[in-house]
């Protein structure tokens, strides 16, 4: 019986959010992140990436590129509720489901076993009607024979599409690809695949199976090889909330130089930490991994007394902790990073750098929105906030400074909606529940 598997995407996922709950945006260029200097892009609409901003950017960059651009601090308890409104229409179209990060899930509907094309595409179709008509967000799709080619296909068909690849075409379409595509191929294995002249999925699926499992280990190595002939028997099933977010990679050769060591752990500190924003949580502790030239394994960890998910104080700790790991010298041919003590919870100093413990600066004292002054005397309106006025109702701050705030008052069922501008002292606002921007 011939398998659908679908890879549900949906496009720019933070930034579409705020565009959907802040009228006023939507068509704009939106950046969404830290707002201060060394804050970092979580989410770029596409006018904002037609700039070539992008995320996991710093902001400061993000920002040269797309002047024009919203920049609106991120509010994962939104996002979380949008998630759970599509993935409630996921799971009544189809008996399995498996949700991969808050942006994405795959599916493999009972009823498009063995189904022809067209039904699929019809599928797909009422699916990408459904969520936007009932939630608002635009959500590409991709369908093939397994797990992988949906995810391909998905990507292939951003944004606001869809693609089907039937059997008969996938390794057509999987031949001309570049190998870094696939599942499981980093920059290390992509370096290795270059070096003997592989570039495309098509020269790996030419290659003798030795071959590769020589080059590349006879796990990795066997499973790479039949994914790139389109063999994907992956099963679509819901897992268990991952405790944590990791990235790892080994050298070429082993590297002693103490600042070669530090710029590797920042880029597997980013890719990680890629890994902590797709899944919309924020992290207290980061682990650092090393490995020695004789196999052997060290971990070191800090633990911060607040979840956050700002790139530069997780790589920062990550970078401290190198010292710790190993005697400077040490030649290493390993180094992974890993983020835990994962939280749901939308906090402070989010994508915001904030100094640590053992910096000048004493610790900030971390506040839930129940504690969160109810008058405008004593607060600090930043962009983005949201706000609460007993005759506009609910809106958010479009700019504060000189004494003066301005709200944009409009949730995602008002459309449009009309700014105002009041004293930053007014006893009339107060701060709102981002949820209730949801309408």
């Amino acid at each position: 019986m011939r398998r659908w598997v679908l890879h549900m995407d949906m496009d720019a996922f933070f930034a579409s959010v705020e565009q959907l709950t802040r009228p006023t945006v939507r068509g704009r260029p939106v950046l969404v992140g830290g707002l201060g200097p060394r804050g970092t892009v979580a989410g770029a609409s596409y006018e904002a990436r037609e700039y070539g901003a992008r995320s996991a950017m710093p902001m400061t960059e993000a920002r040269r590129r797309c002047p024009i651009a919203v920049v609106l601090p991120p509010r994962f308890r939104v996002y979380s509720a949008v998630s759970h409104r599509v993935l409630d229409i996921v799971r009544d179209v189809s008996d399995v489901v498996q949700q991969v990060s808050v942006d994405e899930a795959f599916l493999e509907p009972a009823e498009l076993a063995d189904a022809p094309v067209h039904r699929v595409e019809e599928f797909c179709a009422e699916l990408r009607a459904r969520v936007q008509r009932e939630v608002g967000v635009v959500a590409s799709i991709g369908a093939g024979a397994g797990k992988q080619l949906a995810k391909i296909a998905s990507g292939l068909a951003k944004p606001d599409g869809m693609l089907m690849v039937p059997p008969d075409e996938q390794l057509e379409l999987l031949s001309g690809l570049p190998v870094r595509k696939m599942w499981g191929i980093g920059p290390v294995t992509e370096s290795k695949l270059h070096r003997i002249g592989v570039y495309t999925i098509g020269e790996l699926a030419a290659m003798h199976p030795q071959d590769v499992t020589s080059l590349l280990g006879q796990a990795i190595g066997t499973e790479l090889h039949r994914l790139a002939h389109g063999i994907d028997d992956h099963p679509v099933a819901e897992r268990a909330e991952a405790k944590q977010v990791s990235a790892e990679t080994t050298f070429d050769y082993d590297i002693t130089d103490q600042e070669t060591l530090l710029g590797q752990i920042a880029n597997v500190a980013e890719s990680a930490h890629r890994r902590l924003v797709s899944s919309g949580r924020a992290a207290r502790t980061v682990t650092l991994k090393v490995r020695d030239s004789d196999f052997t394994t060290i971990s070191r960890a800090e633990t911060f007394s607040s979840a956050t998910s700002d790139l530069a104080t997780l790589s920062a700790a990550a970078r401290r902790l190198l010292s710790a790991a190993a005697p400077a010298g040490t030649p290493l041919r390993l180094v992974g990073v890993s983020y835990s003590g994962l939280a749901n919870s939308e906090q402070e100093p989010l994508f915001e750098h904030r100094p640590a413990a053992s910096e000048e600066s004493p610790p900030a004292t971390e506040t839930s929105d129940a504690d969160a002054p109810e008058s405008g005397a004593a607060r600090q309106w930043r962009a983005g906030d949201d706000v609460r006025h007993p005759e506009h109702g609910h809106g958010w701050v479009q700019g504060a400074g000189h004494g003066r705030v301005t709200i944009r008052f409009e949730t995602a069922t008002t459309g449009r909606g009309v700014a105002r501008t009041f004293a930053v002292d007014d006893p009339q606002l107060s701060t709102a529940d981002p949820l209730e921007s949801l309408g």
